[in-house]
């Protein structure tokens, strides 16, 4: 597309972001940095004698996450696939990146940091945003030859495994997984055949297997799920800590900082399992609140999604929305004892700013898909 045509194309394009999306986006990040700080200050005192030592660091956080969320927004995603393929071979890179010895940060067996020094960073978060984008545009690229294995299907199963293996072997099994996952959605939005995903199932169904067998924390977190008396006081301990939690806040909750089992019942509650202590002081009434919250989220995001003018930003905004969600539901999912435990932070909510900064930046893009509605009146001059 020359020069010409995309300035044609950028002139029809709506040019005000969608207020109920940017709302809700801001509404869930307040809730969040709320949620963080009543969570971690008992936990923070005790261990780094500074009640707001996890606030603070994610505070830090939000300034570059929202100049990313400002640009991605913003952006014309035309010109942006001119880089995709630098941006796919940098993130693998830096997925790569942990595991070298002086670069990498070791933390509960798991190498999922790159030390910048006071501060690190998460490679897998940003491979969250790399992969709809380089999907997107390489499904776009060949519609024409989507049912050609050799020409589409395994180049692109060929990057998402790398990518897999390169967060699985950081022993994050669980982000790698939903790396996977989220793009076979992708495969499957763009009318990949449902033969594929068979027989991808069942080449891949032996390894999953040995993954899950082959290391003592994954096993046990599977036993704990199927036999939650299997080990209540080891590696179920957690869950069960967790839902008890949840429970404790009753219908109205005990109210924002209130919570008493964050203090010392759930450990590291302001991770994975900062839910709990969201649940516990604001009861099921806020967690309904919260539901609905994500329901209009969801609904807005793939209503806007649906209203791309090009595979590639359907493609792309579908994947990125169902990325957030997927990831929303199945971190409340674990901290429910619904599904077993995985190693998924909270969107928004989470102590982490690799996430946080990725997760804002992704969001913008739902913003851009919002602000780049063709008006169908302005499409036909």
């Amino acid at each position: 597309m020359n020069n010409y045509n995309l300035g044609m194309e950028w002139a029809g394009v709506k040019k005000q972001s969608d207020p109920l999306l940017v709302s809700v986006i801001l509404l869930i990040l307040g809730l969040g940095l709320v949620t963080l700080y009543s969570a971690s200050y008992a936990y923070a005192q005790r261990a780094f004698n500074d009640s707001n030592y996890f606030i603070h660091r994610q505070l830090i956080f939000v300034i570059p996450g929202l100049i990313l969320f400002l640009i991605t927004s913003r952006i014309n995603l035309e010109l942006l696939r001119k880089y995709i393929m630098p941006l796919v071979l940098g993130s693998l890179f830096l997925c790569i990146l942990p595991l070298i010895p002086g670069i990498g940060i070791t933390k509960n067996g798991a190498n999922r940091w790159i030390n910048l020094g006071q501060f690190s960073f998460q490679p897998s978060e940003l491979a969250k945003i790399v992969m709809p984008l380089y999907l997107a545009h390489m499904f776009d690229k060949k519609q024409d030859r989507l049912h050609e294995s050799i020409a589409t299907t395994i180049p692109l199963t060929i990057m998402v495994a790398l990518f897999f293996l390169a967060v699985y072997l950081q022993n994050n099994f669980s982000t790698a997984s939903f790396l996977f996952i989220n793009a076979m959605v992708i495969f499957f939005l763009a009318g990949v055949r449902f033969r594929y995903f068979f027989s991808l199932a069942v080449i891949s169904a032996p390894f999953v297997a040995i993954m899950v067998l082959t290391k003592e924390h994954r096993l046990s977190r599977l036993m704990n799920f199927l036999q939650p008396e299997w080990d209540p006081l080891g590696a179920g301990y957690q869950v069960r800590a967790s839902i008890l939690t949840i429970m404790s806040g009753g219908f109205w909750g005990k109210g924002i900082g209130q919570g008493q089992r964050k203090i010392a019942s759930v450990p590291e509650i302001q991770s994975d399992f900062i839910f709990s202590s969201f649940a516990e002081e604001l009861g099921f009434f806020g967690v309904t609140l919260f539901f609905i919250i994500v329901v209009v989220f969801m609904i807005r995001s793939f209503w806007i999604a649906s209203q791309g003018e090009t595979v590639f930003v359907r493609l792309l905004l579908f994947g990125i929305a169902t990325m957030l969600v997927s990831q929303i539901m199945l971190n409340v999912a674990v901290v429910a004892g619904v599904v077993p435990a995985t190693g998924v932070p909270l969107p928004f909510f989470s102590a982490g700013g690799s996430s946080l900064a990725m997760m804002l930046a992704a969001a913008g893009f739902l913003v851009n898909g919002s602000r780049r509605i063709v008006k169908l009146e302005e499409a036909h001059v």
